[in-house]
């Protein structure tokens, strides 16, 4: 397996970097090979306070990032994506050590991530107020201050992208803790913010674990907002601890997304293929995954089997390999809860078709699983299992579907597969989803113009796009009294 340099293990503030205080660190391992890459230096409340109140004094109304014109930020962001193109291959390479994904996975996160940073360049200078009439009065949209940010191990650079953008893009400052699993990536995004030319403590990033250094993050009383892309549990707790202080808070959870193959799809077999690769991208990692698969009636059987032919064509291996298209899971836990969820498939009645089991060999590998016969109520058709497991489900017609997809705590992505432009339009106001993706292969956003997140239990707020602005900043109006004029 090719093997890149691990350049930065330590804690990022003030653009240097530093020791943990405690002196801990813990291990970042390989999910390919099961051995430790690196040391990486363990942050905790003492780090993250001390990441905090560096992020504080930059974000001081005289200070040089404050006092910045909004087109040098924009400035800023541009060539920060210049630098991140200029080493993606490094990054791509380092992420799929840390992570397991496929290296061509990798690049096409880095470079979604590029495109993230360009947008909202070029939005830095375009963020303003309206005056209003009747009165001299105007609004200002300025920075919420402090932004605490808290990735997943899934897409790791890529989500630290989406939080960085809108956060530098409308003059915040802000503290980052990436995932214990894949700290690697959002520390060598730091290491590109220095170079570039941020100013000491506008950008830092503690690494470290969720129940010390982010839970430390979310109790800071100086910190003005949470961004958390993660699990629902997590998020209501999140939710939950920073309310005594009054954060912002935007939150982007779990899913368990539904996508409907009606029974006029021209392809079956290309039908088959699109669903499944919606379910397994990313080895099933994905938050907006469609694991449930409703197929119609009359279609069913033929569907089935064309999904047990298509798994069993995946190649599995190195990351590294250009033909490989499944890594590993991203460590030994996620591998045992996957299999967990489909032993009780198993046992709650579905049938298993294909996959179902640990790959015998060397590193975090569960065979991708197909389960037939699956129904509403079972365990793998109601919780996340985050995993190459679909769930193929049957259903008669479009209104019987649309309920069942509907009835479920989650509310992040949907998907069908229609040639009826009718169906198509009903089912998008119908579903009950942040997001509805019609005839498209990947349940999963491609463009950074369009805002995502999700209903009901799958978060709070959006990102990407101008929605994902309002979220970091505050509007302030200020009124003029016309002396001449009487109250």
């Amino acid at each position: 397996m090719a093997q890149v340099e691990v350049k930065y293990t330590q804690i990022f503030i003030n653009n240097e970097w530093h020791d943990s205080i405690s002196g801990k660190t813990f291990e970042t391992i390989n999910p390919f090979t099961e051995e430790k890459l690196a040391n990486v230096q363990e942050g905790d409340k003492a780090d993250i306070d001390r990441a905090v109140a560096a992020a504080v004094d930059a974000f001081r109304f005289d200070s040089p990032w404050r006092q910045m014109d909004a087109s040098q930020r924009g400035h800023l962001l541009y060539r920060l994506a210049d630098l991140i193109e200029r080493d993606q291959d490094y990054i791509a390479s380092l992420e799929s050590m840390d992570n397991g994904k496929p290296k061509t996975m990798a690049l096409f996160d880095v470079d979604l991530a590029i495109k993230v940073f360009r947008y909202y360049a070029g939005y830095a200078d375009k963020i303003h107020g309206k005056t209003i009439p009747a009165v001299f009065a105007f609004t200002r949209i300025e920075p919420v201050g402090i932004c605490g940010q808290i990735v997943p191990w899934n897409f790791p650079f890529l989500m630290a992208s989406w939080k960085f953008g809108p956060a530098l893009c409308a003059g915040n400052t802000v503290v980052l803790k990436p995932a214990e699993q894949t700290p690697l990536s959002a520390l060598y995004l730091a290491s590109l913010t220095k170079e570039v030319g941020f100013p000491p403590g506008v950008v830092n990033v503690v690494p470290g674990f969720g129940e010390t250094a982010g839970a430390a993050l979310v109790d800071n009383p100086k910190v003005d907002k949470i961004a958390f892309t993660g699990s629902t549990e997590i998020g209501k707790l999140i939710m939950r601890n920073g309310s005594h202080s009054m954060k912002r808070i935007t939150l982007e959870l779990g899913g368990k997304s539904p996508l409907v193959v009606t029974e006029n799809v021209e392809d079956i077999a290309q039908a088959a293929r699109t669903a499944q690769d919606s379910c397994f991208l990313n080895m099933g990692q994905c938050c907006c995954a469609g694991t449930r698969t409703f197929v119609h009636e009359s279609i069913y059987d033929e569907f089935v089997k064309h999904s047990v032919e298509y798994c069993q064509s995946h190649v599995f291996g190195n990351p590294f390999d250009s033909k490989t298209a499944f890594g590993p899971q991203v460590d030994k836990t996620q591998m045992n809860r996957i299999l967990e969820m489909i032993e009780s498939g198993k046992q709650e009645g579905a049938r298993c078709v294909a996959g179902g089991n640990r790959m015998d060999k060397r590193g975090y590998f569960v065979e991708p699983t197909v389960f037939a016969d699956v129904t509403d109520g079972m365990r793998i058709a109601r919780e996340e299992i985050f995993g190459p497991v679909q769930q193929i489900l049957k259903y008669k017609t479009l209104d019987e579907v649309i309920e069942r997809c509907n009835d479920t705590n989650y509310g992040l992505g949907s998907a069908i597969l229609t040639n009826d432009i009718n169906e198509a339009m009903k089912f998008s106001r119908s579903i009950r989803a942040g997001s509805v993706w019609i005839n498209i292969p990947y349940m999963i956003p491609v463009s950074v113009q369009t805002p995502f997140g999700g209903f009901k239990e799958s978060g709070v707020g959006r990102e990407l796009g101008e929605d994902g602005l309002r979220g970091y900043g505050e509007i302030k109006t200020v009124v003029i009294m016309d002396r001449e004029k009487k109250m």
